[in-house]
């Protein structure tokens, strides 16, 4: 991978002025590693996948600790869950000193949990995902997200011509972020590193987190779940269909969400007058991981899929929470919307800035009457504006209160 400035860069600096350790979190092969030696190249780097290293660490933790009590970067440390606590001690013993470790997480439920209740506190967590479409094209992060910073306000919506090209977004729709096989121009070399990806990630990764998994159930799982990308789950359909019961179907899922795999986006239940529907839905969170599962090989066989809107919608919703965590916006979240009479809104975030709706529409452009949802929804939660994004070529108001804004500002 060459040396593409991730968006997050900024924030894990400033964590690490903050924080005495940072931890980037996300699923295998997204960068993660490459990250922490490119914010602190002159730190000692150690991968506990090395056998060497693990027993370096694990055979002696004191001792390696009074070796190296900062300037430190441990890779995959979820491979030794003890780790945790140990650097809980270590840190208490500086406690004032920032910016003394950086860890790196992948595959493992167990991960998040870990760090926020071991190091709370003592530690920043960042998320990183597989690329972002300004990442891949060498662009800075859209001005779009500065609508975030403070109230949401109208004026901060920007003008102009979107950064990013229809074509520069469709390719990175089609293919997804996985750096490796992006920054590689080779489509054979793309299509087998996809499949190498899917093989290690059940063959090894999750076949060492979950040694007693059926490996041959979850693989036939993966494939179900990403025909049901960007739907409600119905874990009892699943279920039959694989011959399992409904509580080892729940297991998968969550196995495929703390994996980063998967994303759940819960129900937004903040309404009071209408019946909600309450389960959460989710989807595959590349594009292109999805469209590899799905054996969708071409931007053709794309735009004849009966996933194509689907598709489009998960791909929107994974750009914009991609950017919103590269942001310092705090204490935000996603949801969705749809009421038992079908009215639906494919994307609501909330935080400190308010709650924004937000509906994405495949087309180049959208009807008034195709936005009532969205309309209905802003008015009663009197809200400043909803949005739409679509694959329009230009920013304007269809309605006082709903702004089309072109995906290629994402």
């Amino acid at each position: 991978m060459t040396g593409l400035e991730r968006n997050i860069k900024h924030k894990a600096k400033q964590y690490l002025d903050l924080f005495p350790a940072i931890a980037l979190i996300g699923a295998g092969q997204v960068g993660k590693t490459r990250l922490a030696k490119s914010l602190c190249p002159d730190w000692k780097y150690i991968d506990l996948e090395n056998p060497d290293d693990y027993d370096r660490v694990v055979s002696n933790p004191a001792f390696f600790f009074q070796q190296y009590p900062k300037n430190l970067i441990i890779d995959e440390a979820q491979l030794y869950p003890e780790i945790f606590e140990i650097l809980c001690d270590v840190i208490d013993s500086r406690r004032q000193e920032k910016g003394r470790f950086i860890l790196t997480g992948s595959s493992s439920p167990e991960l998040l949990s870990n760090i926020s209740e071991t190091l709370a506190g003592r530690i920043g967590i960042l998320e990183l995902g597989t690329l972002k479409t300004n990442e891949l094209y060498e662009k800075p992060l859209s001005l779009f997200y500065d609508l975030f910073t403070g109230k949401l306000d109208s004026k901060k919506i920007p003008s102009g011509p979107p950064p990013l090209s229809l074509e520069q977004i469709q390719s990175h729709w089609l293919k997804g972020g996985y750096p490796e096989p992006r920054l590689e121009t080779h489509s054979l070399f793309y299509s087998q590193w996809m499949e190498n990806y899917r093989n290690t990630y059940i063959n090894r990764d999750i076949a060492a987190l979950f040694p007693r998994l059926n490996k041959i159930a979850y693989r036939r799982f993966l494939t179900i779940l990403s025909k049901l990308s960007g739907t409600i789950i119905n874990k009892n359909d699943v279920a039959r269909a694989l011959e399992v019961t409904e509580g080892t179907v729940r297991e998968y899922i969550s196995i495929a969400e703390g994996t980063f795999l998967w994303r759940s986006l819960p129900s937004f239940e903040r309404n009071i007058v209408k019946s909600i529907i309450k389960m959460p839905k989710g989807y595959i969170r590349d594009a292109g991981l999805l469209h590899h599962l799905t054996q969708i090989n071409s931007l053709e066989d794309l735009l004849e899929s009966p996933l194509i809107g689907i598709s489009f919608e998960s791909f929107v919703i994974e750009e914009i929470l991609k950017g919103l965590e590269a942001t310092f916006v705090t204490n935000w979240h996603p949801y969705y919307y749809r009421t038992r009479n079908g009215a639906e809104i494919d994307l609501v975030l909330e935080g400190p800035f308010g709650v924004l709706p937000i509906e994405i529409k495949y087309g180049s452009s959208v009807r008034v009457k195709q936005l009532k949802a969205l309309s209905d929804f802003i008015n009663e939660h009197a809200l400043p504006f909803g949005i739409v994004f679509n694959q329009s070529t230009s920013i304007e108001w269809i309605t006082p209160h709903i702004v089309q804004i072109p995906v290629g500002w994402i």
